[in-house]
């Protein structure tokens, strides 16, 4: 009776292997399909203007295609929450912007349930941070900061700026500067960086603040002006525009990109997702496309991106409860 036993219990074992086997199989022969990387933005903003050539160089690092997807909402709240909640496979990766740390905060401030939450997520790779710039029209009378800021200031109301949405990356920067010029303007949002370029590009704002890959090749055509950035020093592709804290404001913001997977995807997918950023960021192609959209990489491995993340959420969140409840 007791070898029948064993002999069931061994019967029992060799047919449970295989199924035991084959998420260890799935995750060696990862990717054997196409992967996902959603940005949750409309097209034309920095997340897409440094995912697609990411994807790209990654695509190849990975002998499987990096499909990007452009789902837009909520300030990016919308794509974040369904790669927050998508199945931990390696399958489903985000290409977030820094509101990932402040959207739920903001969900706080607004008393809301939180469409995520950042311990949903797991950093990958920072692949850019760059300062925000303050762009005007070609054909605005403001030809300088001093000539925007004196207006601002004379006239309270009068000036409009666009956005990606309520606590974006583009909205954020916008009101720690009116908060240290003690200046009121007109916030109007829209879905992504994309949609608030061209609405300032078609005179329905006056003003925006966002990435520079967002609005170089406007400035480079003579479109747009650039009248200020929230960096330190000097930017290489603007080297005539001052900065905010050299124009004696005190502030600084930098809008970064970065790949995030849901949290529980496993160590084996995230150790090649890990390669195939480090390989997007040498890669001569994807160097030269971000370039070209006047970006650059500034590559943080996951550690250390991780560490840069929790730091941001802290700074953020102060800074949101600064600005308060925006409906």
């Amino acid at each position: 009776m007791i070898q029948r036993r064993t002999a069931l219990h061994l019967l029992g074992l060799s047919a449970l292997s295989p199924l035991l086997a084959a998420p260890a199989r799935a995750q060696d022969s990862y990717p054997n399909r196409p992967v996902s990387m959603l940005v949750p933005f409309p097209p034309g903003g920095v997340a897409d203007t440094v995912g697609r050539p990411v994807a790209d160089a990654m695509g190849r690092a990975l002998g499987q295609s990096v499909v990007v997807e452009n789902k837009g909402g909520a300030g990016g709240g919308i794509g974040m929450a369904q790669v927050a909640k998508a199945k931990p496979d390696g399958y489903s990766l985000l290409m977030a912007l820094s509101s990932i740390v402040v959207l739920p905060e903001a969900d706080k401030v607004l008393q809301r349930a939180p469409l995520f939450t950042l311990d949903q997520l797991r950093p990958v790779a920072r692949f850019s941070a760059d300062p925000t710039v303050l762009v005007v029209r070609g054909d605005s009378p403001w030809k300088t900061y001093a000539d925007f800021i004196a207006h601002a200031r004379a006239k309270p109301g009068s000036v409009t700026f666009g956005s990606s949405g309520n606590y974006g990356t583009m909205h954020v920067p916008m009101e720690q500067l009116k908060a240290a010029t003690h200046t009121f303007m007109l916030h109007v949002p829209y879905t992504g960086a994309g949609p608030a370029v061209l609405a300032l590009l078609s005179g329905q704002v006056d003003a925006l603040s966002t990435g520079p890959s967002s609005v170089m090749q406007h400035i480079r055509a003579g479109k747009l002006r650039a009248l200020a950035h929230w960096g330190e020093g000097r930017l290489p592709m603007l080297p005539e525009v001052p900065s905010l804290k050299e124009l004696g404001v005190p502030v600084t913001y930098s809008q970064w990109a970065g790949l995030f997977a849901p949290a529980g995807t496993p160590e084996p997918v995230m150790a090649k997702l890990r390669q195939a950023a480090r390989a997007a960021v040498d890669d001569p192609r994807a160097r030269q496309n971000l370039a070209t959209a006047g970006s650059s990489f500034q590559f943080q491995d996951a550690p250390e991106f991780e560490r840069f993340v929790q730091a941001e959420a802290l700074a953020m969140a102060a800074l949101v409860k600064r600005i308060g409840r925006v409906d």
